[in-house]
């Protein structure tokens, strides 16, 4: 099995930064991307930015220029640094993983979630 472990939400004023982390742990071969969601009350899932495991990255036309990801490939670690937050950032995150385990068999995985409010 893999686990995804988000550590980094929190509370934080508008213009403020926070940084999220996940670590991906069990039985992996190789992940191919990994990803942060983010889940806003009343609103479904949406894709806030993805890496490729040669480096490639793709964001939310929202947080373009304010949020950055980042991955340790020697640690199975994600990063999602984010900058000049908003109110209308404020959501569960998510982590996600493509992933090959042990066994060859491919498969995708969700961390726990994390919360992240910007108070105005």
């Amino acid at each position: 099995q893999v686990q995804l472990v988000e550590s980094g939400g929190g509370l934080v004023q508008a213009g403020g930064s926070l940084r999220l982390s996940c670590a991906a742990s069990g039985t992996i071969r190789s992940i191919l991307t990994m990803g942060w969601y983010r889940q806003a009350p009343g609103k479904q899932r949406e894709l806030v930015a993805g890496i490729t495991f040669d480096g490639k990255t793709n964001y939310a036309d929202s947080v373009k220029g304010r949020f950055t990801i980042s991955r340790d490939s020697a640690k199975n670690t994600a990063y999602l640094q984010m900058n000049s937050l908003k109110p209308e950032d404020t959501a569960v995150y998510y982590c996600n993983a493509d992933a090959i385990h042990t066994n060859w068999v491919r498969s995708e995985f969700w961390g726990q979630g994390t919360q992240v409010t910007v108070s105005s």
